[in-house]
């Protein structure tokens, strides 16, 4: 990208991320969230709607503060960071800050859902958010951030 660049969006870029942070952090989330489907499933619906409702708050966190500001970024780069070697290309964090707004949406609909009586919302949105933290963390495969590109796209064909 060249500062001369007619492309406002590129102009504006955000500096990159390394794009294990966000890998790193969907591995934590896949685990806490696999943590509230087992507890949905066991009947511990208290804890598991407390844990979901934690889970909803970080991704609140991470999609209004950016994933470099998120608690799992902030852990990625002061211990995980200083021991890997450095990353062979940085990644645009937009899109990884609009999964963590898909994250919350997913989950933050659970939580209402059970609010209003639906206990059963919590292992459906637990479930769901599970299986795209565990693609990305896997195999790096971002749900949200294709939902980024795909909006991107349509937008620009408007």
């Amino acid at each position: 990208m060249s500062p001369t660049t007619s492309d406002p969006a590129e102009r504006t870029a955000p500096a990159g991320i390394d794009p294990r942070s966000p890998r790193f952090g969907a591995g934590i989330t896949a685990a806490l969230l696999l943590v509230v489907v087992m507890l949905g499933l066991a009947g511990a619906e208290a804890p598991a709607f407390v844990l979901l409702l934690a889970i909803a708050l970080l991704f609140a966190w991470g999609a209004f503060a950016g994933v470099r500001a998120h608690p799992y970024g902030l852990v990625f780069r002061a211990l995980v960071r200083p021991r890997l070697a450095a990353p062979t290309e940085l990644e645009d964090p937009r899109p990884p800050t609009f999964a963590q707004l898909v994250g919350l949406i997913v989950t933050g609909v659970g939580v209402v859902l059970a609010l209003v009586g639906l206990p059963a919302a919590i292992v459906f949105a637990a479930a769901a958010a599970f299986i795209a933290a565990f693609l990305n963390s896997v195999f790096g495969y971002c749900l949200g951030c294709q939902l980024y590109l795909v909006g991107i796209r349509l937008r620009a064909a408007a």
